[in-house]
């Protein structure tokens, strides 16, 4: 038994449990890259709807916009890797209540110009719906 205990060697002071944040994380969201979530995608407008070549445009642009900032991604154009903000009364689904007033609904397009529509918080977009048919707000 006291040959055991003297082969696991315990954990130096500065060696302890807790996380260390990544410096990646520590600037501010707009140096950050975005991250996606699909948590909140509404049952009429999910990715399940989509073709398959919608869902391929769909990672393909994911990778794309992941490797720009969103300082980067607010130069670009809207109908290649930038996005557009969109008025909250042109929605024409019932917005999550969850989102209250003050959050902006911003749309990037994914496969060609059918958009991906959703909100930002710090870093990440949050989709809530894939407008694959032209019919979630005035496209005017």
């Amino acid at each position: 038994m006291s040959k055991i205990k003297g082969r696991i060697k315990p954990p130096k002071q500065d060696e302890s449990n807790s996380l260390k944040v990544h410096p990646e994380f520590r600037d501010s969201p707009e140096q950050r890259p975005p991250e996606f979530s699909l948590r909140y995608v509404q049952n009429a407008y999910c990715i399940t709807n989509c073709q398959s070549n919608e869902k391929v445009a769909f990672v393909d642009k994911l990778f794309r916009l992941s490797q720009l900032s969103w300082a980067q991604i607010k130069q670009v154009d809207r109908h290649s890797l930038g996005f557009e903000k969109l008025p909250r009364h042109s929605i024409k689904a019932g917005i999550p209540k969850h989102i209250t007033d003050d959050v902006d609904l911003i749309a990037f397009r994914f496969c060609n110009k059918a958009p991906m529509v959703g909100y930002r918080r710090e870093a990440t977009f949050f989709i809530l719906w894939f407008d694959r048919d032209f019919s979630l707000y005035d496209h005017g």
